[in-house]
């Protein structure tokens, strides 16, 4: 079975999963629940064969971990080396292959499956895992009403649920399998629930073409890249699109930072990087809000920044005073407006990027445009130098919103003193009810981006000069003139057709008035 093949196996399979389940729970609650068993089933097979390799380097090649091991008979040395390997602990018995074999027996399914999940995030207390294993699984109510009105219909479904996961065809070698079936069965999930969730799937996921792109241009000339950060990092999909850009080895030497407010979704984010086969020591995601308790101070700078922070969304601004005088947001001079902290996240990540580095930014297209403060930091930006590229992106790209959104790159030494206007609005194609870039549209774009040349309709490099005496709009329609698609008109043709007409109604016009006078007489 090819590549391709598999893929589609599994979303299929993942799909039918979904619908054999739909109803019991809303969809939407309900992803905790798939999306959790799955990292439950990720996390012990990851383990298993970790240490049943580590058997087979020193001699005891048939030794299996799920099956061999009695009574949880483990060394206590064994248990604290692979806590500082893999970041947790999970029992022989507490494996989710062995919970699920034994789950229709089990008339405590869901007081055993508590434990479980809590000596799991227990392992790591004490540890450098402590706090990427802590609240993994808080989101799994395995005693929620939702489930069932009793304990005994509550655990009947979670044995089906734990059973259609166990069913799932992940491949047996978590190492060698043809996709990342795990990361690949996170990513179609969380997909297709935000597809259903509407504007609030929209504020946690990022469509992974978007993040495709965003990723090459933060990459874009760059050899090495130690540190990725996202001030909003959501499920972490913008941020786990360098492995695919920079290559699964050179992948292994970056380290992955973010933050996110809302618990559930930071929540999803860790389980997302343990998914995607990076390891606990080489993520730090951080719950908290960005904008007034950021966590990441002490790791500046970052070589790549990528982001798409909420649109429009509340905060601080000058309600606190402490704020003007913050590092971060002082150089422009005002505060991004309480009602829309737009850019007050990109003055933010343009503190955090360091000289070299690329910040590639999802923005609300009134940033580019709106008056008042905004256009002082727009000013500030443009003035200093720091505003890269602005591309316009097609409507309807992501879930839950419907208007045209736009990328504004940053750096902080440029090469010119201008800004390249990209118009990719039409750079697209309709997938269902949703615009969609393919990997044409994709490269494009980053064609334009990457040269920095003038094309017709398509791109203009405008210096800062004359942006600054255009009220420093940023507005990608104010530079880019648009093409004329209405067909050229042939006046000629025109009076010909009007013409004939003219003669035809003159025509009818006769006949009317004959009958009109035959019914008379």
């Amino acid at each position: 079975m090819s590549k391709e093949q598999e893929r589609a196996e599994l979303h299929r399979t993942i799909w039918q999963i979904a619908n054999d389940l739909r109803g019991s729970v809303d969809g939407w609650d309900f992803k905790n629940y798939v999306l959790g068993f799955l990292f439950y089933r990720f996390i012990s097979e990851d383990l298993t064969a970790h240490l049943n390799r580590e058997e087979a380097e020193a001699g005891n090649s048939g030794f299996d971990y799920a099956c061999d091991v009695a009574d949880d008979d483990i060394d206590d040395d064994i248990r604290r080396q692979t806590i500082d390997e893999k970041g947790f602990f999970i029992y022989p018995s507490e494996l989710f292959k062995n919970v699920v074999a034994r789950a229709e027996d089990d008339d405590n399914l869901n007081e055993t499956l508590s434990r479980i999940f809590k000596n799991i995030e227990g392992s790591a207390i004490g540890t450098d895992s402590e706090s990427d294993m802590k609240g993994l699984f808080s989101d799994i109510d395995v005693n929620s009403p939702k489930l069932g009105a009793t304990v005994s219909k509550r655990n009947e479904l979670l044995t089906k649920i734990m059973q259609k996961i166990g069913a799932m065809d992940l491949g047996g070698d978590l190492q060698d399998a043809k996709i990342d079936a795990f990361g690949d069965a996170y990513e179609f999930l969380m997909t297709m629930y935000a597809s259903n969730a509407g504007k609030s799937g929209g504020e946690f996921f990022t469509p992974q073409e978007v993040a495709e792109l965003l990723a090459r241009i933060a990459c874009d000339g760059k050899d090495k890249i130690n540190k990725v950060y996202d001030p909003a990092c959501g499920s972490g999909s913008l941020l786990l699109k360098f492995v695919k850009v920079l290559g699964a080895e050179k992948a292994k030497q970056v380290s992955f930072y973010g933050q996110e407010v809302n618990i559930t979704t930071y929540n999803l984010c860790r389980i997302n990087m343990f998914l995607h086969h990076v390891p606990f020591n080489m993520f730090d995601i951080q719950l908290g809000d960005t904008l007034t308790e950021p966590k990441h101070m002490a790791e500046i700078p970052f070589d790549a920044i990528v982001s798409n922070p909420p649109y429009s969304t509340r905060w601080a601004g000058d309600a606190n005073p402490l704020l003007i005088n913050d590092d971060r947001y002082s150089p422009a001079g005002v505060l991004a407006p309480k009602t829309k902290a737009d850019l007050a996240f990109t003055m933010h990540m343009l503190h955090h990027l360091s000289t070299t580095g690329t910040a590639a930014i999802v923005e609300f297209p009134g940033v580019l445009y709106r008056g008042g403060a905004e256009q002082k930091i727009r000013q500030y930006l443009i003035e200093n130098n720091y505003v890269d590229t602005v591309i316009q992106l097609p409507s309807n790209l992501f879930f839950g919103v419907g208007i045209a959104t736009c990328i504004i790159v940053l750096k902080k030494s440029k090469a010119d003193n201008s800004v390249l206007f990209i118009d990719a609005s039409e750079e697209c194609v309709k997938d269902g009810n949703k615009n969609k870039l393919t990997d044409d549209n994709i490269q494009a774009v980053f064609s334009y981006y990457a040269d920095r040349n003038d094309v017709e309709y398509k791109a203009k490099l405008v210096n800062c000069k004359d942006i600054l005496a255009n009220d420093s709009n940023l507005s990608v329609s104010s530079y880019v003139e648009q093409e004329d698609k209405r067909e050229a008109i042939d006046i000629k043709t025109v009076n010909a057709t009007l013409s004939k007409l003219i003669a035809e109604g003159n025509s009818l016009n006769a006949k009317i008035d004959s009958i009109i006078k035959e019914i008379g007489e």
